[in-house]
């Protein structure tokens, strides 16, 4: 039987709808932690000496308009990243606009990124990456509490008690993840300062504990919070550094 014609447009055009997908799947956004903290500390440096006057120090607006917020979302959500650093160069400081520099202005921008609630990252921002960010709009919804039988992320020292249980000590706090996220690290966990935590590992011997004892390990899993101690039930184990000091 003959093939429909309808079958060969379909089976034409099927490459060209998976590669739309397929880039809609891989688009970044500023949600997804594209400057660093201390690109944003340098950005508010920055911001306080050269922007302040005209839009306030908490990014209100005064003689300038606001640059947070609705104000913010309104001028730049579905933009590329792009458009708010040339807007920044182009027209900041009023009486001296494009003098700060490249690296200034990306700061700033990383200044903004962070005081609208956007996440930091493991990256500087760069100038080559700005065209390929887009800016998503409102301010991002806060991270789900953590509480018992949640699906978390930690990172801490890998260690064995007395009776040969597994811990992880000196671990952050532990943060939500998706229960499908992938076995690697995210950015936001591997850059979680130490903390105070210890966390009991269960079935940490399916991921040879002894060759990581002593190494800074990421682990994600579910937690379960019991009167005198907190266990994780492993989904995913990574060795991050070989030495907990790093």
């Amino acid at each position: 039987m003959a093939a429909s014609p309808l079958r060969f447009v379909a089976q034409a055009f099927r490459p060209a709808f998976g590669t739309v997908a397929a880039a809609q799947e891989t688009e970044k956004t500023v949600a997804d932690g594209v400057y660093t903290d201390a690109q944003a500390a340098r950005g508010a440096t920055v911001y306080e000496a050269s922007c302040a006057g005209c839009h306030r120090a908490d990014l209100g607006g005064a003689t300038g308009p606001a640059l947070r917020d609705q104000r913010f979302t309104r001028q730049f959500a579905g933009k590329e990243l792009k458009a708010l650093f040339t807007k920044a160069a182009r027209t900041m400081p009023r009486n001296a606009p494009g003098t700060l520099g490249d690296n200034a202005y990306l700061d700033v921008v990383a200044h903004l990124l962070k005081e609208n609630g956007f996440p930091s990252g493991s990256q500087e921002l760069s100038a080559d990456a700005l065209d390929g960010i887009r800016i998503v709009p409102g301010r991002p919804k806060p991270p789900p509490p953590v509480g018992d039988f949640s699906y978390v992320e930690v990172v801490g020292c890998l260690t064995a008690d007395s009776r040969g249980n597994w811990l992880l000590t000196r671990a952050s706090a532990p943060v939500a993840a998706s229960a499908a996220g992938s076995a690697s690290s995210t950015a936001s966990a591997t850059t979680a300062p130490p903390g105070i935590e210890t966390f009991h590992l269960l079935d940490a011997m399916a991921y040879a504990p002894e060759t990581h004892r002593g190494q800074k390990i990421f682990v994600r899993g579910l937690l379960i919070k019991l009167p005198d101690e907190q266990r994780i039930a492993i989904s995913a184990f990574e060795m991050l550094s070989p030495s907990c000091s790093e």
